[in-house]
């Protein structure tokens, strides 16, 4: 505990008055001028309770006294009580100002003297207690925070690391292509983040935009439930065959919804818009809803481009790659599906992008 009192004035008989009053409380050290003032407290500052300081002293006056106390930041850990014969209220603003706990006026009561350190004291002492309590709290807050973070990075982690293993999962049965998953992660990205430009009202954001991009890997994770005589049928679908392969947004669903509470909720929800609804369309003509418009959740419009992109681009076991410009007018013209305007819109100002990434993967 604080238990030192510093007095600085130049007159001896204040300085032994001021003593005879504090002493039976405080250990007094006395100075006989600013220079003294400021020597001693730079070896006893952590000790210090409060400082009584007179105004007019030859060497350093008690204005530079405190101001060196500012520079050094000591007067926000040490009071200072001004006491001085000036009676100037201009002088008394001034001490205030600069921070001083209170002003006495010479002569000094001793009683009140008393009275006014022990109250400046205490004061202090508690506005530092607070301070510490606060201090601890907020620091105690910072841990939280970091293991918090910590804990949401670790989640997002394991997050993608889930729906890794299960896109190489499917890329293990669809003998299409081993790159399929990474190129639509790429067009989906590049589209994303045209949309995030473009059109504020999606609401979407780079997290958000991320969390598409790492979820469009499931986009097919129902074919994992396709037969192989059906998935890797080198021709044309026949209907029931047709239906049975359109299934397999519905099944991937199912296969999301049975390794519930492992992860993140949000990434679940975006992973099951994006495995059910890649194939719906604008004018309600897709699966397996017949969803129409806005009703299609963003991301699963944003992935159905990408992948009937991909899927025009590239060779297929049923058909060979279509040229880049005839798949881009082949989207836009509606030859694959009615889409989002908006989406077509970003679709026209992405069209360099997605072949500049279609080129650098073959």
């Amino acid at each position: 505990m604080k238990n030192k009192i510093l007095v600085v004035d130049d007159a001896e008989l204040n300085r032994e008055l001021l003593q005879d009053i504090l002493q039976d409380v405080y250990e007094v050290v006395m100075s006989e001028d600013g220079e003294q003032a400021i020597e001693k407290l730079n070896t006893m500052n952590e000790d210090t309770a409060a400082l009584l300081l007179d105004l007019q002293m030859p060497k350093m006056d008690g204005f530079a006294v405190m101001e060196e106390m500012k520079k050094q930041g000591w007067m926000n850990k040490i009071p200072v009580l001004v006491i001085s014969g000036e009676r100037a209220v201009e002088i008394e603003n001034r001490c205030f100002e600069i921070g001083v706990s209170d002003f006495i006026h010479k002569p000094f009561e001793p009683a009140l003297v008393k009275n006014r350190v022990k109250n400046v004291v205490d004061l202090f002492a508690y506005k530092n207690h607070l301070e510490e309590k606060v201090e601890s709290q907020t620091e105690t807050l910072r841990k939280q925070n970091r293991i918090l973070q910590m804990q949401t990075e670790k989640l997002k982690a394991n997050n993608e690391r889930i729906i890794e293993v299960l896109g190489t999962v499917v890329e293990s049965r669809n003998l299409e292509s081993g790159e399929h998953i990474q190129r639509v992660k790429g067009f989906t990205r590049i589209l994303a983040y045209q949309m995030m430009k473009d059109y504020p009202e999606y609401h979407l954001d780079e997290k958000q935009v991320e969390m598409i991009v790492t979820a469009s890997s499931l986009h097919d994770l129902g074919k994992i439930a396709i037969p192989d005589k059906i998935l890797l049928k080198p021709g044309r679908f026949n209907e029931e065959e047709f239906e049975y392969m359109k299934s397999h947004t519905t099944r991937g669903c199912d296969i999301l919804n049975n390794i519930g509470g492992i992860w993140d909720d949000e990434y679940r929800q975006v992973s099951l818009d994006i495995c059910r609804h890649h194939h719906e369309r604008y004018d309600g003509k897709g699966y397996p809803d017949g969803l129409k418009g806005e009703e299609i959740p963003i991301s699963a419009q944003i992935v159905s481009i990408a992948d009937v992109y991909d899927a025009l681009v590239c060779e297929r076991v049923y058909k060979d790659a279509i040229p880049k410009d005839k798949a881009y007018h082949m989207i836009i013209n509606g030859e694959c599906g009615v889409f989002s305007p908006k989406l077509m819109e970003c679709f026209r100002k992405s069209r360099e992008a997605f072949e500049k990434l279609a080129d650098e993967i073959k």
